[in-house]
């Protein structure tokens, strides 16, 4: 399976580099993410819930970041076990390149291989749940620094550290109270 996209993110080069490298951000940015947690400089620890098609299953895993060259790129790569439900395994080239308006283009080239009963389920609906789980990624990312540019509606005027605080948890649609 091979995924390809591009994305604006409407943020500096900078503040978008920091995001993709920072696990709170990136937990709450993937729907059934449970915990992400740094393992080492380069590497974090994932659990995850998936549904594909008629099979669901929790992920345990690991991501390592090689070809690191802040703020530009990096490759991911990451591998997985969802029990009789099957595994994957892959990688992700990621390139950010500022724009002339102050935001960041970033393009992505994703490679994986499944197997066990997601392997069986069939290609066209692996890459369908695959194409949802990056846009629903991209969507919150992109929420994210929305956000963070915006006061939260109702708030009232708190310090700096607060109202981060209080944009942070908020910026989610699946995750507002």
């Amino acid at each position: 399976m091979e995924l390809k996209g591009e994305r604006l993110i409407p943020a500096p080069i900078e503040a978008t580099w920091a995001a993709l490298n920072d696990p709170e951000v990136l937990k709450g940015c993937v729907i059934g993410c449970d915990t992400l947690e740094r393992n080492g400089d380069d590497g974090f620890l994932a659990q995850m819930a998936v549904k594909i098609g008629p099979v669901s299953a929790r992920f345990k895993g690991s991501m390592k970041l090689t070809d690191v060259n802040p703020p530009t790129s990096y490759t991911i790569h990451f591998e997985g076990q969802g029990g009789v439900a099957g595994h994957g395994k892959g990688s992700a080239d990621v390139t950010l390149t500022p724009t002339d308006d102050g935001q960041t283009r970033l393009a992505y080239l994703a490679r994986a291989q499944v197997g066990g009963k997601i392997a069986q389920i069939g290609s066209r609906l692996v890459d369908a749940a695959a194409g949802k789980i990056a846009d629903e990624f991209f969507q919150a990312f992109e929420a994210y620094f929305t956000a963070q540019q915006a006061p939260v509606e109702g708030e009232s005027t708190t310090t700096e550290d607060e109202e981060e605080g209080k944009a942070k948890k908020s910026w989610l649609p699946w995750k507002r109270g």
